[in-house]
């Protein structure tokens, strides 16, 4: 493997990533608390490794430009804007979330989980578009 395909790898962690917080948050319904424990730590460390990659990745290669012009130009900006925001903002709510249930503190877990699990799920999401628009466009 090699730095080029890490952005290709990027893209299928946080495809995992939404799967078993998709996964998390269908169990929890179902009161499937040590299944959706399961799930929250693997998307937890799955995202770990996603951003671990990009990190190497934007240290060897840098910042990549978007080639494209016109409408589908703004329509990755605003995507990709969206993106960085909330992925910088979901970083302690992850940590939060986590720590609290990890100390069964399950009401506080659940007040900040609410809005965690949303936001992360658009940080894995949009992370795939961002790739399909960035490199298979």
């Amino acid at each position: 493997m090699t730095v080029q395909d890490l952005p290709a790898l990027n893209a299928s962690l946080n495809a995992l990533a939404t799967v078993f917080l998709v996964a998390g948050w269908v169990l929890i319904r179902q009161r499937k608390r040590e299944a959706h424990r399961a799930c929250m730590l693997a998307a937890f460390a799955v995202s770990t490794a996603f951003l671990t990659s990009y990190l190497v990745y934007h240290y060897n290669v840098g910042s990549v430009r978007f080639q494209q012009q016109g409408l589908i130009r703004t329509v990755y900006l605003t995507i990709l804007f969206t993106h960085i925001v909330l992925a910088i903002v979901i970083v302690p709510l992850i940590f939060m979330s986590l720590s609290r249930a990890l100390s069964a503190r399950f009401d506080q877990h659940r007040r900040i989980a609410r809005w965690t699990m949303p936001l992360w799920l658009y940080v894995s999401v949009t992370g795939v578009v961002v790739y399909v628009m960035l490199y298979q466009m």
